[in-house]
Order: structure tokens, then C-alpha cells, then sequence
């Protein structure tokens, strides 16, 4: 009876969810737009014939690397040799012309002092050796023609680069450029190259008008910064630099064309590649950044949970920036002073109490 008389223990009250809290990153970032680009090379050759002829040789390997002055093919000379003897001995036969018209008028000169000869005849003679000078000078020309054309049947390259595949095999017959001339093989520069990249309209407005509140520089005066990520990498691998922006915006497609040169020392780019191309959109400025974990959605908008001095929850939107080095820039909503929650989010109720904890530094960790 006295058992059933003692009042029962009230059951011990909850203790407030452990949640792991942290205050937002402060450190200066940069803003980054990022498109989608495409290489292409800055210098790209067809290799054509200058001259009609058999190929003799291909002396270049399908696929190489190529520098100016080297030999890709010969065409058989031998016609074009004995071409420029002919015009050499043209040359010859003007010149002997010129000096024997050159005599006759000296001694026309003379005689016409003792008026031994008529002046008609002195005329005459200036004629002829002023002609004979002419048909000098167009031998001189079809010497040059004729040497060119020797020089023609050695096909070399114009520029460094990596030329294709050859076209045509020792053996056959190529035209030359009077009559439609023979594409032989095709070289194109690697380093450096060229990204094309398209940027929509509303990107193109905002970069203006941050350049006209100078807060950053506009591309088609300044060679601003780009990061290239290609295909299968994860983060940039290769950086270069604005160097050209279209003048006008494509209608068909409202975005504006623009060009980076980009570094290709290695050689591991080829034109035609697709890749991520980053460029700068901001000047550097102090950025708040927390982990996307840390982030909740709240119909359409985003919230951060953040513990007041009391231990209570307090949910704070935000409006967000992009990713930096896997954090996310927090643009507006926050202090650096604010404890936010950043593990246990699930655990976390809108003005209920927690129990703040910092996070656990991980192992080797620098603090």
C-alpha cells in the first residue's frame, strides 16, 4: 500500500540533435562564365601543285611534324631544266644584241659630228638598241618564270605543323595551278591554337555593363584569362587568353562569337576538339563560400540553416554565386560571423535547439 502511495519519476527531456556547425569561408574569388568551345588552327595549308608533272618522290612521313622549308614531294624536273637553259640562252643572245646596238650608235654618233651620215640613220639606231634592251628585259622575265618553275617541282612546306596524309602516290600525273591545280596533302599549326567559343546575349550585357561600372575589363582590349578543361578532365588543364570577339551577334542564334589563344607546348590538342572553356567574369573580389551540402531548398528558393547564440535554428535564404575549388559563393544572406549547419541538416528544425559541434579535422589536415 505505501509502494502505491510514491509518485511516479517524470521520464528525463531530450537532449537537443547534435549538429556539426562551421562559419562561412572567407577568401577572394573570381567569377567564371563557361561555354562550350571547339579548337581550330590558327594556320591551316592545302598543299597544292604549282606545276604539272610526275611525282618522283613523297618525302614527308603521313602524319609528321613539319617545318617550313621542309621537302614534301618532287616533281620530275627535267622539262623544266631544260626550260630555263633555253631562256638562260635567250638571255645570252639579248644581251650580245644590246652591246652590239650600243656600238652602232656610238659610231652613228661619230659620224653625224662630220655629217657622213644622215640623222635618220642615228634615229635608227637608238630604235634598235632601245629594243634590244626591251627584249633583254623579257628575257630576264622568262628566265625568272623558268627558275621558278624548277623551283616549283620541289614541294616543300610553308609552314610548322602536322601535315595529313599524302594524296597522290609516286607515279602519277598532277596539274599544276594554270589548270586546276592538285591537291597534294594538307598541313595544319598546333601551337599555339585557337578555342571558338559562342556566349549568349544576356552574358555579352552583363560583361558591358561591368565594364562600364569597371569592374571588369572588356575583352576586345584586354586578353583576359581562360581555363580548358577537355574532354574526360575534371578540372582545367591548359590556360590562354582572349585575344578576339566578333562584331556583331549571329541572329540566327543570339550569342556572340568569341576566340582564345590557347598554349598547346605538348602538342596534346588537335583542331576539331571540343572542350569547356572558362573566362573570367568578375574582378577578384572577398567571397562567403560554404559547401553545396550545407545548402536546402525551400520551394524556390535556397536557405542556409544557421544556429543563433541561443542553440535555436534559424533559416536564412540566400542568394547563390558559383562553384570555387568545390565551394559554392554565397552572393547575399550571410556573415562571416554566422554558425551554419553544415552536417545533420536532417536533424535540424526551424526554431528548436541543437547542439553545436565543430567539425572534425580530418587526418594530416593543416589547420
Amino acid at each position: 500500500m505505501f509502494a502505491g502511495c510514491g509518485k511516479k519519476e517524470e521520464a528525463a527531456a531530450p537532449a537537443p540533435p547534435p549538429v556539426t556547425v562551421a562559419q562561412p569561408t572567407k577568401r577572394t574569388v573570381t567569377d567564371w562564365d563557361e561555354f562550350t568551345g571547339r579548337f581550330d588552327a590558327i594556320e591551316q595549308v592545302q598543299i597544292r601543285a604549282r606545276v604539272t608533272g610526275f611525282v618522283k618522290s613523297v618525302d614527308f612521313k603521313d602524319g609528321a611534324i613539319v617545318k617550313t622549308g621542309d621537302l614534301l614531294y618532287t616533281i620530275d624536273p627535267r622539262q623544266y631544266e631544260a626550260a630555263a637553259e633555253q631562256a638562260q640562252g635567250q638571255l645570252d643572245d639579248a644581251k650580245a644584241k644590246v652591246v652590239l646596238a650600243q656600238r652602232e650608235l656610238e659610231r652613228a654618233t661619230t659620224l653625224i659630228k662630220t655629217q657622213a651620215i644622215s640623222e635618220n640613220i642615228v634615229d635608227q639606231r637608238s630604235q634598235a638598241l632601245a629594243a634590244a634592251e626591251a627584249a633583254t628585259l623579257q628575257a630576264e622575265g622568262a628566265l625568272k618564270q623558268a627558275q621558278l618553275n624548277v623551283e616549283y617541282t620541289k614541294v616543300v612546306a610553308p609552314i610548322d605543323g602536322r601535315a595529313s596524309r599524302h594524296l597522290v602516290t609516286v607515279g602519277n600525273l598532277v596539274q599544276g595551278s594554270e589548270s586546276g591545280a592538285t591537291l597534294l596533302t594538307s598541313i595544319v599549326s598546333l601551337n599555339p591554337i585557337y578555342v571558338y567559343f559562342d556566349m549568349d546575349e544576356s552574358i555579352y550585357l552583363r560583361n558591358n555593363r561591368l565594364w562600364f561600372e569597371g569592374r571588369r575589363p572588356s575583352s576586345r582590349d584586354t586578353p583576359n584569362p581562360v581555363q580548358i578543361t577537355l574532354t574526360g578532365e575534371t578540372k582545367p588543364s591548359h590556360d590562354g587568353n582572349v585575344d578576339f570577339l566578333d562584331n556583331r551577334l549571329d541572329v540566327s542564334t543570339g550569342t556572340l562569337r568569341g576566340r582564345a589563344l590557347v598554349d598547346n607546348h605538348d602538342l596534346s590538342i588537335l583542331p576539331g576538339q571540343f572542350a569547356r572553356v572558362r573566362v573570367i567574369g568578375s574582378a577578384p573580389y572577398e567571397g562567403l563560400l560554404l559547401p553545396d551540402t550545407a545548402i536546402a531548398t525551400d520551394q524556390s528558393r535556397k536557405i542556409v540553416f544557421v544556429v543563433k547564440d541561443d542553440n535555436t535554428v534559424e533559416a536564412r535564404p540566400v542568394v547563390l554565386g558559383p562553384l570555387d575549388d568545390g565551394l559554392r559563393v554565397i552572393r547575399e544572406g550571410l556573415k562571416s560571423e554566422d554558425k551554419v549547419i553544415v552536417e545533420g541538416l536532417q536533424r535540424a528544425r526551424i526554431g528548436a535547439k541543437v547542439t553545436p559541434k565543430a567539425p572534425a579535422a580530418a587526418t594530416g589536415a593543416k589547420p
